[in-house]
């Protein structure tokens, strides 16, 4: 029983993670879409927390990992 219980607060754990990334990956593409001119700094510090999301993201998906 112990187990099943650890089982959920994982599972619903890594859900309230993706939700946050969703929350994230979203504000990315808006900032993408509405910054006009953007700096290669800019660009950098976007793609690198895209590059993260991604990688978090299939973290979650596989946590065997």
């Amino acid at each position: 029983m112990a187990a099943d219980n650890k089982k959920d607060d994982l599972t619903m754990l890594r859900h309230d993670i993706n939700n946050q990334l969703s929350n994230i990956q979203l504000c990315l593409a808006q900032l993408r879409h509405e910054m006009v001119g953007q700096t290669d700094d800019c660009n950098f510090y976007i793609d690198t927390i895209a590059v993260a999301c991604k990688k978090i993201e299939t973290l979650l998906k596989n946590p065997e990992r």
